[in-house]
């Protein structure tokens, strides 16, 4: 990557020996006994407001080596993975480097009991070895504009709000539309601050993206749920990628002829290690945030909606827990779904602990009543803003039982699989696919789907269901439960399972037969079998009796929240505040360093492989470790990767990241990679809500691990040769 000449030349003083920390002393003079600052800044206003703190702090970048649309820049090598990660490229070959988390599923869909990928692990050992990922993409963002003015031309404050937000959106397609037109872009536009401002971002997708590594299980989530979400932390969670395109360098679906991919730019790797205080800078793709909460949003989030989502977790990852051990078919089919119910369900637990313990509802509450005096100090003020906080109060105490019935659908509804299954279904129909194309995605789900695993969820969550929502908010069916059933949720749902055509995969496939010959007697034979019935009464009461009163209930408070923004922009003056995280590319800053959870208590910044071995001797499930990781760390074997005898493993720092940052690079002042973001330390996990530099940390895999991992571990040497190593 191009930067200046000055900043690369103090680049290369940095990694001198002895003269690196000497010159990080006198960069950071100054700014080192500031805390990290907070916030996901959008790349392209860093010029406007950021760039020169982050120089300050120790960054030997200017903003364009960051984002720019006039020359390669640190954005180019930064890739939306799979729709819901980061990923970055590290070749110029499209090697693609993301979290094992991340590309679980694609490992999985390629495991069986008998090539067990997951708890093995997979290397090529040529591009002829990769593994084609269907349905997998790798996204890049080619540019982004503002479009404010654009999208609310013809808006005034005269009209309602649903009026507002019709014009906005006609606005929005027409700018949509344009961006894509002639060209095979994609593009979306954004609201940032509540609606206050609107950003387009343009995007090239490739779809033709294949594994080309990843660590056993034991490696790659080394520690599993029992550390999730915790420092220290020993896990090698990384998984290597390789994106493909036609000879133009284009996107294309999976074609044997393709070839690897040629990125705009790709990172360095700076394999020279990390070292309290160093500046850290992360870029990628935070998922959400709600830094700007009103407190009785925090106080409802506390305690009600995160404890409740909390137990139908509890109760779904126990029944998977409980088949997943009974069989290994199971487990590899239930693994990268548990990882999912898991990841949230622990996230939720340190959410309410810090709140709670940092009394954010309470420090709201007083910024509140600051917020109150300075509109009250100014007529015009008064009359903006004079409303916004009753309105705040009375509009969430109205949503209460209706946002608990949103809770309901999103963590007992929809897990239920054969709930989605018959949705997609039936989708598909009404698509007009052909019957062959249902066929292959209904083989797809039946693959990795157990009946037995289902229908003990189904039975759990209807339970939860009819014993957390009042009766006028309950399907018809739950009558028939608590009637002809007694109550017994077990019994029920062993009927319906037992009658449904979709709890068994031959059964679909007759369905489809007839669908070829019959589509509106395949249509009827849906509609009556038991579990969609139980799945169109849940509709109807959504749409009918729930989504009206919550929609118009949700339209007041964004509308409330748009309002709120900009009385706090216009509060803070010459501050600028940075916008909720919304899945769009944001970099965050911050430095390598440890912190104290509890009073007698100091977490220092980095792990070893020592720990990993450390942790191992408890013989648990969660800390099994290879053989041969074992005889590496017995023999020393380290190679130039380690360092005074010892194997560097994971490090944290005080960057501000969020769900989507999995698998963002962690970037050294110079904008090399060091580590690959994985997860936050659990004390830290309301920085989504409320962030404290003193708590929260990012948590990292040092790339000196995953490079000793390919090289010495795999064997798989041959694929550092192709990436750019300084030392």
């Amino acid at each position: 990557m191009r930067i200046s000449e000055t900043r690369r030349k103090m680049c290369v003083k940095l990694i001198i020996p002895g003269v690196r920390g000497l010159m990080l002393g006198i960069l950071l003079s100054g700014s080192m006994v500031m805390k990290a600052d907070e916030g996901m800044w959008i790349p392209m206003l860093l010029e406007r407001y950021k760039i020169e703190q982050l120089q300050a702090a120790g960054l030997m970048l200017d903003a364009e080596d960051i984002y720019s649309i006039n020359q390669e820049c640190l954005k180019d090598a930064i890739v939306i993975f799979d729709g819901g990660c980061t990923g970055e490229m590290i070749s110029g070959s499209g090697l693609l480097l993301t979290n094992h988390h991340c590309g679980e599923g694609a490992i999985q869909s390629h495991s069986s009991v008998e090539q067990d990928y997951l708890t093995d692990g997979f290397w090529a050992m040529s591009r002829e070895e990769e593994l084609p990922c269907e349905g997998l993409t790798a996204t890049y963002l080619r540019y982004m504009e503002e479009v404010t003015e654009a999208v609310s031309r013809g808006v005034d404050g005269g009209q309602d709000p649903e009026e507002q937000q019709r014009l906005r959106d006609r606005n929005i397609s027409r700018l949509v539309e344009e961006a894509t037109a002639d060209n095979h872009y994609d593009a979306v536009v954004r609201p940032f601050y509540q609606g206050n401002a609107y950003y387009l971002f343009v995007y090239e997708t490739f779809r033709d993206v294949r594994l080309v590594g990843a660590p056993p299980v034991s490696i790659g989530n080394f520690g599993g749920d029992t550390d999730n979400w915790v420092w220290p932390r020993h896990t090698g969670d990384f998984s290597l990628f390789r994106v493909y395109a036609d000879q133009k360098n284009r996107p294309i679906p999976y074609d044997p002829a393709n070839v690897p991919y040629t990125p705009r730019n790709h990172l360095e790797i700076y394999a020279g290690g990390v070292q309290q205080g160093d500046f850290t800078m992360v870029m990628g793709y935070p998922g959400s945030t709600t830094q700007y909460l009103y407190s009785e949003g925090v106080r409802i989030m506390v305690e009600d909606e995160l404890p409740a989502r909390i137990r139908l977790r509890t109760a779904r990852m126990e029944i998977m827990e409980k088949y997943m051990k009974e069989s290994d078919r199971v487990r590899i089919q239930y693994t990268s779904k548990h990882s999912g119910v898991t990841n949230a369900w622990k996230k939720w637990q340190g959410t309410i602990l810090g709140l709670e313990r940092m009394d954010v509802t309470g420090m709201k509450k007083d910024f509140e009543t600051q917020f109150a005096r300075w509109v009250e100090a100014d007529g015009e003020r008064t009359m903006k803003y004079d409303r916004l906080l009753p309105d705040f109060a009375r509009v969430y105490r109205d949503m209460a039982r209706y946002s608990m019935a949103v809770v309901f659908r999103s963590e007992a509804i929809m897990p239920v699989e054969l709930f989605r299954q018959i949705s997609e279904i039936r989708s598909m129909m009404d698509q007009g696919l052909d019957t062959a194309m249902i066929r292959s995605r209904v083989d797809r789900f039946y693959k990795d789907f157990h009946m037995p695993v289902d229908r003990d969820i189904f039975a759990a969550m209807m339970e939860a269901y009819g014993e957390g929502m009042d009766r006028d908010l309950q399907p018809s069916f739950f009558s028939e439960i608590r009637g002809k059933y007694r109550g017994d949720y077990a019994r029920f749902a062993a009927e319906a399972y037992r009658k449904s055509m979709f709890s068994d995969r031959d059964e679909v496939l007759k369905l489809l037969d007839r669908y070829a010959k019959n589509q509106e007697r395949a249509r009827r034979m849906i509609d009556q079998d038991p579990l969609a019935v139980c799945l169109d009464q849940f509709s109807e009461l959504y749409a009918t009796r729930i989504e009206p009163v919550y929609g118009k209930l949700q339209q007041q408070l964004q509308h409330l929240y748009g309002k709120y923004m900009a009385a706090l922009l216009e509060m803070s003056g010459d501050r600028r505040l940075y916008p909720d995280a919304n899945f769009t590319m944001r970099v965050t800053h911050g430095k390598v360093e440890g912190y104290e959870p509890w009073d007698g208590i100091r977490y220092q910044y980095s792990t070893t492989l020592s720990g990993v071995m450390e942790k191992s001797r408890e013989g648990t499930e969660d800390y099994r470790v290879p053989q041969k990781l074992i005889s590496l760390y017995e023999t020393g074997d380290f190679g130039r990767y380690g360092v005074n005898g010892t194997m560097p493993v994971c490090f944290i720092a005080s960057n501000h990241t969020s769900g989507g940052n999995s698998g963002s690079p962690v970037l050294d002042a110079c904008g090399r990679l060091i580590g690959i973001n994985f997860d936050r330390n659990w004390e830290g996990t309301m920085s989504d809500v409320y962030y404290d530099p003193a708590l929260c940390r990012n948590i990292a895999v040092d790339i000196r691990y995953v490079l000793f991992i390919m090289d010495k571990f795999a064997g798989a040497g041959y694929l550092l040769e192709e990436m750019d190593i300084s030392w």
